[in-house]
């Protein structure tokens, strides 16, 4: 009886199997979803305290998107780390220590008394999320029959999404009763259920049920290389609106020349048998590459209308943060139904049929939002969200599956790592840019973002044309997920299952 309630003493992933026999993968799913779903939050659930973050500290635009761009470059260049940190020390020790970092910079962030401690600790927030999040996907591609795993990764991220659902609506009523500072506190509970989650069910070895090894070093070249192109890119499109063009210019150049070069070093690494930060023979298999360009292309559109959205209700339409969560709040639980219905599909439709369709429907619902008055009337903007939303529940379960089904077993963990790094990669050009032609188009109307009820037509508009530009992005979208993986590589999926089941 005592062996059913506690963890066996052996730790490996073989003996936490042995223990708790045909249902410990969907235990270790539960245990990596309660951090997921905590590292999403605060990702996501800080846009509604923008505003009351910019009046405490007398931010102007430019600088209070830097709390989420802040967010997500960390989140973006610490994606590539996790297959090293895997293998380094183990699904347990880097699940925990990035937990544990999660609920160091939400209490540092929510007692902090200055930006730049806030933004240091969205910074540590960001680093343990990006860590987190491919963890996920490679223990569905890993632990899950290729027939079950569609059904995996539906369940996994119909819970996931509740946290962005759920995130904003509580967010929303946290700031109108206690201000900003609370939402920092909010992943707290879910840090310490994770903490406790990970000693019972995350094994200590690392993929595929290898020992820990410290013979490889980490690339830190080439992490160097990264950081210092995405902050430049980043950097670069806050100058062009904020900086004379030659300093932004500059700023660009400096982020391309970075890209070739860490290009050019993880081909080096790789032919002196070194383990690079991103293999470049994941692009070989054309599949990952077009999924790929459609997790940038998407992730820009995704995240950046993340930002957008609290914004545009709160300082476009002068909505209360409550009411932008209870605007939020029904499409998130519709999102949740329709990753539910949609997931088994995953395992027998095309993903490129799946996510074209997504595709299409998410552009449909940014080009519906320039109907919406200057009234702001609350059931179109509830219709439109959850127009959108139905489209995030058929790209969701499939995007990943269509891109790495075939991959090589020894890629998984780089595959995920790498396709959620471009995904975030353009969140963070996303946010940016959202931000920056937001402004300029307010600039040309003549308005502030904090116009008050002056011109509120032409603040809209500028707001509209910036939706159009994401369903613009999204329909480009559609043009690479035609070349997606279909429901075919099951045979591939299945030869992988088994190998890291022996």
């Amino acid at each position: 009886m005592s062996r059913s309630r506690s963890a066996p003493l052996d730790t490996s992933v073989e003996a936490l199997r042995a223990h708790y026999g045909e249902r410990y993968r969907w235990l270790l799913l539960l245990a990596v979803l309660v951090g997921t779903m905590a590292s999403i939050m605060s990702s996501t659930v800080v846009n509604v305290a923008i505003p009351g973050l910019s009046h405490q500290f007398s931010l102007g635009q430019e600088r209070a998107q830097w709390v989420t761009s802040g967010f997500m470059v960390a989140m973006t260049v610490s994606m590539l780390t996790t297959p090293w940190l895997l293998s380094r020390f183990g699904y347990r020790a880097t699940y925990s220590g990035c937990m544990w970092l999660l609920l160091t910079g939400g209490l540092v962030g929510g007692f902090a008394h200055n930006f730049p401690l806030v933004l240091a600790a969205r910074v540590a927030e960001g680093l343990a999320a990006g860590v987190v999040q491919p963890i996920p996907a490679i223990i569905i591609m890993r632990a899950f029959q290729p027939h079950e795993q569609g059904r995996a990764i539906g369940m996994f991220t119909m819970g996931v999404v509740l946290a962005p659902a759920m995130g904003p609506s509580i967010g929303g009523v946290l700031v109108d009763w206690f201000g900003w500072r609370s939402i920092f506190f909010m992943v707290a509970p879910f840090c310490i259920a994770s903490l406790w989650l990970a000693r019972r069910y995350v094994p200590t070895t690392g993929p595929g049920g290898v020992v820990p090894s410290r013979s490889e070093s980490l690339d830190w070249v080439g992490l160097l290389i990264g950081t210092v192109g995405t902050l430049s890119l980043l950097d670069g499109l806050v100058s062009l609106r904020t900086e004379p063009a030659a300093h932004a210019g500059g700023l660009l150049v400096l982020a391309l020349v970075c890209f070739g070069v860490f290009i050019w070093w993880q081909g080096r690494r790789a032919r002196l048998g070194q383990a690079p930060l991103m293999n470049l023979r994941l692009f070989s298999w054309r599949p990952f590459a077009m999924g790929s360009l459609v997790a940038m292309i998407y992730g820009t559109a995704l995240f950046g209308s993340t930002y957008l959205l609290p914004v545009y209700m709160q300082m476009g339409l002068g909505l209360s943060a409550s009411s932008v969560g209870t605007v939020l709040l029904p499409a998130g639980l519709v999102l949740a139904l329709a990753i539910a219905a949609v997931s088994p599909w995953a395992d027998r439709l095309p993903a490129n049929s799946l996510v074209s369709m997504g595709l299409a429907i998410l552009a449909l619902s940014f080009a519906l939002m320039v109907t919406v008055g200057p009234s702001g009337n609350m059931w179109l903007l509830v219709t439109y969200s959850i127009i959108g939303r139905i489209g995030l529940g058929f790209i969701l379960p499939s995007l990943n599956l269509g891109a790495m089904r075939g991959l090589e077993k020894d890629l998984i963990s780089q595959g995920s790592s790498v396709i959620n790094f471009v995904r975030m990669l353009g969140g963070a050009v996303g946010v940016s840019l959202c931000g920056i032609v937001l402004e300029w188009r307010l600039g040309v109307y003549g308005v502030s973002l904090s116009g008050g009820s002056t011109h509120p037509e032409t603040r809209l508009a500028a707001y509209n044309e910036v939706f159009l530009m994401l369903a613009v992005l999204c329909t480009l979208a559609m043009l690479a997920a035609r070349h997606l993986g279909s429901h075919g590589g099951a045979n591939s999926g299945a030869d992988i299952a088994a190998q890291t089941r022996q």
